[in-house]
């Protein structure tokens, strides 16, 4: 028989042994409810995020349940270097996340026994220091280790040498430099790595030669340029690279042809333009794309129409007209399309009719008439739709997308649609997200349209 637990209050009723997994996030769960299950000796995973009500006299209920597999505290005031003391005892553990516990430094001692710890998350816990690393050094079967927006430095690092089993490392936003790859090279296992908002500079990214492992690279929001990305030509087995708000240019992306895996890259906010992306036309894998904010134009579509994989672009650049959107009509496998901003017409809508396969468009800002949106009509599988700022668009639009009966979100904000065209929306039975600011729309005919015809609708402005 199966025992429950109340939540807020935590009682437990009936026979608790055969529980396995508890999620007690965001309740009123106390220190006396934790105690109630010193009884359920078979559980094997514990959720306690933004628990406020528990101190460390509380977790000392926890530290018997030697079952457990998986524990979380995110969030959670109670969790103190003291109070982790209750951890040592659980044996089994495989997954600990104390994701913004702000009073864990120092606490990493009572978990060093740990040695079936395969993932640790100690993101945004500003008090984490390099003494922390090397309390964890001996947890030889870690593979995911998160420690983003910590004290951590090049020095820390060097703790973690002898996890051979790293499969993961996360370090955005830590005070670090490119000098840590003498000691991440070490991690022979390493395939995810998180260097963003780290501050680097193109000194020491010559180390990244000997990452060859390496699948994602993360390297967004650093002070590299071109001179470091000639470190990643070896680097073929990756699939995922994160150059957003580099210093990065178009000579530099000579460096990438060889990264035939590549599926996603994000080149968002760098110098790239039109004359760099001849130097992706052979990164056939590339699935996701994001060119947004760059000087790329018209012109440099073209390069593209061979990447026949591509299921996601960002553009978001008002140098891309209807002559751009034309050349990439090769993509038929587009899923995501991002022209935020760009200055597509009426006209260049007809280019649409050629992605049937698009869940999510955005046009934002551009010129786009209620004709224009006859050819939007057409694509049966958007699930999300953005038309914002297209400041001509009446009711007629939403007459016309009607019939797009996947919608999930939608979003026509200043624009001319008014409370009368409203009644056209009824069919969209899945629709969740509704955008009408800056319309001639009031929130109590939405509210009307919600409980009548639209029960899925749960966000929705103006509200």
């Amino acid at each position: 028989m199966f025992g429950w637990v109340n939540i807020p209050e935590c009682r437990i009723v009936g026979w608790m042994s055969s529980l396995h997994k508890e999620h007690l996030s965001g309740s009123d769960v106390t220190d006396i409810g934790l105690g109630l299950l010193k009884e359920c000796s078979s559980l094997q995973a514990l959720t306690f995020n933004h628990c406020e009500n528990i101190s460390e006299i509380g977790l000392k209920h926890i530290s018997g349940l030697t079952n457990l597999t998986s524990l979380s505290f995110k969030k959670s005031a109670a969790i103190t270097a003291e109070g982790m003391c209750a951890f040592s005892s659980l044996i089994n553990l495989e997954k600990l996340d104390l994701e913004r516990c702000t009073g864990i430094h120092g606490g990493f001692v009572h978990i060093k026994g740990l040695s079936k710890l395969e993932s640790l998350n100690i993101r945004c816990c500003k008090c984490i220091t390099d003494l922390d690393l090397k309390a964890i050094s001996g947890l030889n079967n870690l593979k995911e280790l998160q420690i983003s927006n910590s004290n951590v430095t090049d020095f820390g690092l060097s703790y973690l040498r002898g996890l051979h089993k790293l499969v993961m490392l996360n370090l955005e936003g830590c005070n670090v430099t490119a000098g840590c790859l003498d000691s991440i090279s070490a991690l022979v296992a390493l395939a995810f790595l998180n260097l963003g908002r780290c501050g680097l500079t193109d000194d020491g990214c010559d180390k990244f030669s000997g990452l060859e492992s390496l699948k994602v690279l993360n390297l967004a929001f650093n002070n590299i340029t071109d001179a470091c990305l000639v470190h990643l030509k070896g680097l073929t087995n990756l699939e995922s690279l994160n150059l957003d708000s580099c210093k990065i240019g178009d000579e530099g992306l000579a460096n990438l042809t060889g990264l035939s895996l590549l599926k996603s890259l994000e080149l968002s906010d760098t110098e790239v333009g039109s004359s760099g992306l001849r130097h992706l036309s052979g990164l056939t894998h590339l699935e996701t794309l994001n060119l947004s904010f760059t000087l790329v134009t018209d012109s440099g579509l073209k390069k593209l129409s061979g990447l026949t994989a591509l299921k996601s672009l960002n553009l978001d650049a008002r140098q891309i007209t209807d002559a751009g959107l034309s050349a990439l009509t090769s993509l038929t496998g587009l899923v995501h399309l991002d022209l935020f901003g760009a200055r597509i017409s009426d006209t260049g809508t007809n280019y649409l009719r050629c992605f049937k396969n698009l869940q999510s468009l955005e046009i934002c800002g551009g010129g786009l008439t209620d004709a224009g949106v006859k050819n939007i009509k057409d694509l049966p599988s958007l699930t999300l739709l953005n038309l914002s700022q297209n400041c001509n668009l009446t009711n007629k639009s939403l007459e016309l997308i009607s019939g797009l009966n996947a919608l999930v979100s939608l979003n026509v904000s200043n624009s001319n649609i008014t409370n009368d065209g409203l009644p056209y929306l009824k069919p969209l039975k899945n629709l969740r997200s509704l955008s009408l600011e800056s319309c001639k729309v009031t929130a109590a005919e939405i509210k009307k349209l919600q409980s009548t015809a639209l029960p899925n609708l749960v966000s929705f402005r103006p509200e």
